[in-house]
């Protein structure tokens, strides 16, 4: 973050040289009534009056200008934050979400939003007016040493309670933060799975769950608030008993004739003035808590996700997949889900992945196209480390297809190009490819058929067939299904088996996750994995003979 943002250091330097500006004139007011009342009132002098009022307002009218160009300034960098951070922040959550360790981040645009709200809000404005204190505090010393004593004691005063203020609502406004966002994922999981709350009756249930979390955010927000509404309440007075501080020692002073009536009026003028950005910090101090603590998870996340520089493009694979024994967990899991798997596939051959359920096939099938990090082995296609081959460079040769299949909102070529520019014909190519051409002509509008969220707006084979297609879109050559038939009917199956057989035939790799025999016919290799180990791996013929002479016993004893 700290790099990144110094890219915006011409933004933050001018808007300071600005903030120095304009706190310069905001002496101006001050001093005019120090002039009024110790020049013009004993001097009678119309015209120094009238020089005096040109001179102040041809001053506040450049302190406006400059303020409202420090604001668009402040908003151009906020903006210009938010273009150069959001893409960073959504690869970085993409990928950690992948990695099953997203949790933590899954709010990460929300934070560069409130950064960006931040830097356009007016708290930033304090941030900036607030190191010019001392400035104020010069100029009261210069007017008499006792009124800057009492000025001192006051700003003292009130960094005081901005710092009490900071070290005892900070916890209790992150835990706000922390409850609320935990709550937000639960509406969200919620709102997924709306048909199943539905149909089981579990609204009932999901509202109480709600209404516990949501008590716990509101139970810290009682307490934040109320730290937060004491120090801001005595903020107040602590600003209002020191102007009143400030107006009576000139008073004094005034009396003994130590100074003017004029310096009276505008030493209290200035320190007001000069303690108003930090009383407008503690104010709006949950917006600089939550500004900060946006800031280190965003840190945090892009420290986890660094941006790679472009190394050298490899060639085209030519499919050769091999997992150099492979292990894989996670964390705070003390079992590994996968536990030294290798094996190795020629270009072109195709495996075939069987077992029981919770054996860590899926598991495996995310390793091989490069989702998951494998704890130590390796997962290699043509000899490169796919997990740490740039995804848009291994993108293109992967054909993935997982369990449980979503598409985005657009339209069915959106889809089937990955979101990219729709390529006509590749788009088409790649349908008939996996034989789903005819089921999408037959769609309202074919291929710009608008499918919905999610998916939506088609069934579940229909969307699993169209997934298909978006795996086998430009030129993979490596193919992993994810039990690709587990929605289809007949015909889809058919259709399904027709694909395979003709990517072997192509010479790509295919890796296949099934249950049904149907595909498993044209397989050259079976991988039969218990418990994330391998328990059988070889060919086809021989495994499932083997697989079929253990299972005739258990069939007898049943």
């Amino acid at each position: 973050m700290r790099e990144l943002v110094l890219r915006f250091r011409p933004f933050f330097f001018y808007a300071g040289l600005f903030s120095l500006v304009i706190n310069t004139l905001l002496l101006v007011p001050p001093l005019y009534m120090l002039q009024v009342f110790d020049r013009v009132i004993s001097s009678r002098s119309e015209a120094t009056l009238i020089m005096l009022t040109l001179a102040a307002l041809g001053a506040l009218s450049v302190m406006a200008l400059l303020d409202v160009l420090r604001a668009r300034l402040l908003a151009g960098a906020g903006v210009a934050l938010d273009r150069s951070l959001g893409p960073r922040v959504l690869d970085g959550l993409l990928a950690q979400t992948a990695r099953l360790s997203g949790a933590e981040y899954l709010n990460g645009l929300r934070d560069v939003n409130t950064l960006r709200s931040f830097l356009v809000g007016t708290g930033i404005f304090a941030v900036f007016d607030a190191p010019w204190l001392p400035l104020f505090l010069l100029l009261i010393f210069a007017f008499h040493p006792l009124l800057g004593v009492v000025a001192v004691l006051g700003a003292g005063l009130m960094g005081a309670l901005a710092f009490f203020n900071e070290r005892f609502t900070r916890r209790p406004l992150e835990r706000v933060q922390g409850e609320a966002r935990r709550a937000s994922r639960f509406i969200d999981a919620s709102v997924r799975n709306a048909e199943v709350v539905s149909a089981l009756g579990m609204l009932p249930a999901v509202t109480r769950r709600w209404a516990g979390l949501n008590d716990g955010v509101l139970r810290e927000q009682v307490v934040a608030s109320g730290l937060g509404g004491t120090f801001s309440a005595l903020t107040k007075f602590a600003r209002q008993f020191i102007q009143m501080a400030m107006l009576g020692t000139g008073a004094y002073l005034v009396v003994d004739q130590h100074v003017t009536a004029g310096v009276m009026m505008a030493a209290t003028i200035i320190l007001g003035r000069a303690l108003a950005p930090v009383e407008m910090l503690v104010a709006g101090w949950r917006n600089l808590v939550e500004a900060k603590t946006s800031w280190q998870r965003l840190d945090r996340l892009l420290n986890a996700n660094p941006l790679q520089a472009p190394g050298t493009e490899l060639p085209e694979p030519a499919g050769e997949l091999v997992l150099e024994r492979v292990v894989f967990g996670l964390r705070g899991v003390e079992r590994p889900i996968i536990r030294g798997v290798a094996l190795d596939l020629a270009p072109g051959e195709s495996l075939g992945m069987i077992g029981p359920s919770a054996s860590g096939k899926s598991t495996l099938a995310r390793l091989m196209v490069g989702v998951w990090k494998p704890i130590s082995g390796a997962v290699r296609l043509d000899g490169a480390d796919v997990a740490v081959w740039p995804r848009e460079h291994l993108g293109p040769y992967i054909g993935y297809l997982p369990q449980d299949v979503e598409l985005f909102h657009g339209t069915v070529a959106d889809n089937v190009a990955r979101l990219g520019e729709p390529d006509a014909q590749a788009v088409i190519r790649a349908a008939q490819r996996a034989h789903v051409h005819e089921l999408i002509l037959r769609l309202p509008k074919g291929y710009d058929t608008e499918i919905g969220e999610a998916g939506t707006a088609i069934s579940p084979g229909q969307r699993q067939r169209i997934g298909l297609a978006r795996a086998l879109y430009g030129s993979p050559r490596l193919v992993v299904l994810d039990e690709p038939n587990a929605n289809l009917d007949s015909e889809g199956e058919e259709a399904l088996v027709r694909a395979m057989r003709e990517l072997k035939q192509a010479g790509v790799t295919v890796v296949v996750i099934a249950h049904r025999p149907s595909l498993l016919a044209g397989v050259d290799k079976l991988l039969v994995l218990r418990e994330g180990a391998v328990e059988m791996f070889g060919p086809r013929a021989e495994i499932m003979a083997r697989v079929t002479r253990g299972a005739q016993p258990a069939r007898g004893v049943a």
